[in-house]
């Protein structure tokens, strides 16, 4: 249900891990690799993304949200993939799926766990772009 990466990802492969007979909806995010971003207030192209994790770490980290979600919410299945390596601008970074016996439960779940997922998960990136490279989200 948790899998990081390093080929393209697929949206169908997480819905099958979350399809099943008591489920009526299934909510998907996915993150795609976007041209730009703003650094001090500036809009900046972005040519490329390079994703870094500790893989074996960042899956027990994102099973124990997904596991965690699951417990809260009767009915609702989790899966996730998340690449690593280099991506350019509308590549998928990451692969998001809920499922649930109703649609509410399933956009919730779907959220938190790529809020959490975000916060968590020990994955790094490193924009290259036209005002050079800079890691993101490293802290102030």
């Amino acid at each position: 249900r948790v899998q990081v990466l390093d080929i393209p990802l697929s949206v169908d492969r997480c819905l099958a891990q979350v399809t099943h007979a008591a489920a009526g909806a299934a909510v998907v995010m996915v993150g795609l690799v976007r041209n730009h971003t703003r650094h001090d207030g500036q809009t900046v192209t972005v040519h490329r993304l390079e994703y870094e994790a500790y893989a074996e770490m960042a899956v027990g980290v994102i099973t124990g949200i997904v596991d965690a979600i699951e417990a809260a919410t009767p009915g609702v299945r989790c899966a996730v993939e998340h690449r690593v390596g280099d991506l350019v601008p509308g590549d998928l970074a990451v692969v998001v799926v809920a499922s649930s016996p109703h649609r509410q439960e399933a956009f919730v779940a779907c959220q938190t766990l790529i809020d959490r997922l975000k916060e968590d998960a020990p994955i790094w990136k490193r924009e290259h772009g036209d005002d050079g490279v800079v890691w993101v989200g490293m802290g102030p």
